[in-house]
């Protein structure tokens, strides 16, 4: 029973890590990243893909992404999507591809974007402890139901601890590797 428990809180706390990480790899710096466009959604084939299901994808210099579709018709589409995004990048289309130019970040949008990144490392921080709380509560349901010992508990207890403190380690490492990030562009 302890051992399902941990098992599933682990499996818990390191897909948070993961989405965390997934995030933070959307957040444009000054720096061109294909991860920046690859999952924005585009209206195709009466349907929405992901882009990078319809183009392939070419860095250029270090600022400037290229977008090649497969299939040119599906240009004024990916376009459309990409101005509709976030990212706040204005698409140059030839006719063949479609480039963006990641520009410098200003000093202020640097700020903005270390409180935001900061914010977001916050929310899976308290996401993981979540998980641990979560875990905590089935533990102790089984003492009192008399399923474990009281050593098995404590016992459970502090490995949710230690787990719980890796993996906000890990959370911290990611975030500080993308302020340096920020900061470095």
């Amino acid at each position: 029973m302890i051992r399902e428990t941990l098992a599933h809180a682990e499996d818990r706390m390191k897909k948070t890590a993961d989405r965390f990480k997934s995030d933070l790899q959307g957040i444009r710096t000054g720096r061109a990243s294909i991860s920046l466009v690859e999952n924005i959604e585009v209206d195709a084939y009466n349907s929405r893909m992901k882009l990078n299901q319809l183009a392939g994808f070419n860095v250029v210099e270090g600022r400037i992404i290229e977008i090649r579709p497969w299939d040119a018709a599906m240009l004024p589409s990916i376009e459309k999507a990409i101005q509709a995004s976030a990212l706040g990048l204005t698409p140059l289309n030839d006719g063949k591809i479609i480039k963006l130019t990641v520009p410098s970040l200003t000093d202020e949008r640097r700020r903005e974007l270390e409180r935001q990144v900061n914010k977001m490392a916050e929310t899976y921080r308290v996401a993981v402890r979540n998980e641990r709380r979560t875990a905590m509560e089935t533990v102790k349901k089984l003492m009192k139901d008399k399923k474990i010992s009281e050593d098995d508990e404590r016992s459970a207890e502090t490995q949710l601890q230690k787990m719980t403190e890796a993996h906000i380690a890990k959370l911290d490492e990611l975030l500080a590797h993308k302020l340096k990030e920020i900061a470095e562009s």
